[in-house]
């Protein structure tokens, strides 16, 4: 039987030197209910986390908000010093409560969120940090120039934008280099494809949050569910093999809090869509 890896979803360098395996795992859901306070069962959580390098999934993504603190502190616990992980985090949103999120793109903030990220992973340097939203009440600039700060310190390595548009990828570019860009982008909502487009043109990792979703495709008798069945695999494993298939610079992050799930997403790398099925579901979504 073949060994269940994410080495088979391919490579990306980020930044064009640091390589990882396109498929990674988003660590939001290891928090507790609301991704507020510790998870409902933190040795689950930690055998998650313990079982993504046995499976060759070496590009993790967190934030200081998930928790907050929380997911960072988890991964900490299990997976420190990282051996041939990439660990990514965001700041720029708050959490004043479960389900809430709040920006904060005040450069003090986000300078002070990204030193205390680098404490809590215990790190010399963070791999990758990424605005995790531009703050409309702050001049964006001003929030480029702190990314482009905590480059020039050394504090991060190579830096990257969450839900952006293309000009705003633009404007930021024009301060430090675009690594990496997360927008929600799935097999049930595309509205992100030219920011994808862009991505791909300039080379920068895209990486698609709510990666799993395909909302009504997914329904019985839907052609989303019967390439699934034909397949012998859920609509979800589908619908991560079409977003690795669309394009070399996707790197999907789907999170879970059970290992039973992440072994059937890591198993969605083996899927080969035809390229008939992948145009079937690509005109589905459009």
């Amino acid at each position: 039987m073949a060994t269940l890896t994410a080495a088979h979803s391919g490579t990306f360098r980020i930044g064009g030197e640091l390589e990882v395996h396109r498929l990674g795992f988003g660590a939001m859901r290891i928090t507790g209910r609301g991704i507020w306070g510790p998870p409902a069962d933190k040795a689950e959580a930690l055998r998650l986390l313990k079982r993504l390098p046995e499976l060759g999934v070496n590009f993790i993504d967190t934030a200081d908000s998930y928790g907050p603190d929380v997911s960072e502190e988890l991964l900490r616990e299990a997976l420190h010093p990282y051996p041939g992980l990439v660990i990514a985090t965001k700041g720029g949103l708050t959490r004043p409560g479960p389900d809430r999120w709040v920006e904060n793109g005040r450069p003090e903030h986000l300078l002070k969120q990204a030193r205390a990220s680098l404490k809590k992973l215990a790190v010399e340097r963070i791999d990758l940090w990424q605005l995790h939203r531009i703050d409309p009440n702050v001049p964006r600039d001003e929030q480029f120039g702190a990314v482009k700060q905590l480059l020039d310190e050394g504090v991060i390595r190579f830096a990257g934008l969450s839900e952006v548009n293309v000009e705003e990828i633009a404007a930021a570019s024009k301060v430090f280099p675009v690594a990496t860009v997360q927008n929600l982008y799935n097999l049930g909502d595309r509205s992100a494809e030219p920011v994808l487009e862009h991505c791909e043109q300039q080379g920068i990792g895209f990486i698609p949050w709510f990666p799993l979703a395909a909302g009504e495709l997914a329904r019985p008798g839907s052609a989303l569910d019967e390439i699934a069945k034909a397949h012998r695999v859920v609509p979800s494993q589908i619908a991560l093999a079409w977003l690795l298939k669309r394009s070399p610079v996707i790197l999907p992050i789907p999170g879970t809090s059970k290992v039973k799930h992440l072994e059937e997403n890591v198993a969605a790398v083996e899927i080969k869509l035809s390229d008939r099925e992948f145009a079937a579901l690509s005109e589905l979504s459009a």
